[in-house]
């Protein structure tokens, strides 16, 4: 099983880059104005040879310079002990995710895809919709995370769904090893309900196949019910847990 998460925590640093990283013994700070908890936090990907007491203030002030809060993202494969080091100096935990991973051929792909279009690019105006479709208006993600997509080194299938002109749907698979990597999946809100995320995870994972993927993987952020319960539907089952854990409030800098 740490085999297996160890794989998925790789596969989802390759997925997803992001717009700052700097490596400190075995450790990776990313940070990306905090479009997103993950592109903006410290991973642990290597073997750490200086002591935690050393590391972890050092990780503070670098993010203190950035102008954010120091944030850390712990999986199973961090030590235990680290995560109560970090409860100890009062970092709450923020925005738990569960992975789910499902065998492609015992996913359920019975869904039509027929409104699906797909390309292997991810063109600006897929990524300008998809910010549209979040609500992102902060003009310095608008500005950045562009770059961010376009440094995904593996190969990608960005998959939209269109309705009178606008695109509605957007999903993003991102293929690496014998897997196929779910993400991005939105839908605009008036278009909800409607089965489009379902045709889009479906789609992917179809295509996933195609191109020699035997296994897929996906993360939702806890308690997300309804993904959730289409992921289920589709066969994912969920694998593991990670959670960040953010300085605390009386510490954050403007």
């Amino acid at each position: 099983m740490e085999t297996t998460i160890k794989k998925i925590e790789d596969m989802s640093l390759n997925a997803w880059p992001s717009h700052k990283m700097e490596l400190y013994d075995g450790w990776i700070l990313r940070f990306s104005y905090f479009y997103t908890h993950r592109t903006n936090s410290v991973e642990q990907f290597g073997t750490s040879t200086l002591p935690w007491r050393e590391k972890i203030p050092y990780c503070e002030q670098v993010y203190k310079r950035l102008g954010t809060p120091a944030i850390f993202k712990i999986s199973p494969l961090v030590s235990p002990d680290f995560d109560y080091m970090l409860e100890n100096r009062g970092y709450s935990v923020q925005h738990i995710t569960n992975v789910m991973t499902v065998d492609l051929d015992n996913a359920v792909l019975d869904a039509p895809v027929t409104d699906v279009l797909f390309s292997n690019e991810i063109p600006d105006f897929w990524i300008h919709s998809l910010f549209d479709l979040k609500r992102t208006t902060n003009p310095i993600h608008r500005s950045v995370v562009p770059s961010m997509y376009r440094a995904i080194l593996k190969e990608t299938v960005c998959a939209s769904i269109t309705k009178n002109g606008e695109i509605i749907a957007t999903g993003l698979g991102i293929l690496d090893r014998d897997y196929i990597g779910i993400y991005a999946i939105h839908v605009r809100e008036d278009y909800r309900r409607r089965g489009y995320a379902r045709q889009i995870c479906t789609g992917l994972l179809n295509e996933g196949k195609k191109r020699g993927a035997s296994h897929a993987y996906l993360q939702v952020v806890k308690n997300n019910t309804s993904a959730e319960e289409l992921y289920s539907s589709l066969g994912f089952q969920y694998s593991y847990t990670y959670w960040f854990r953010v300085q605390p409030v009386g510490t954050r800098f403007q």
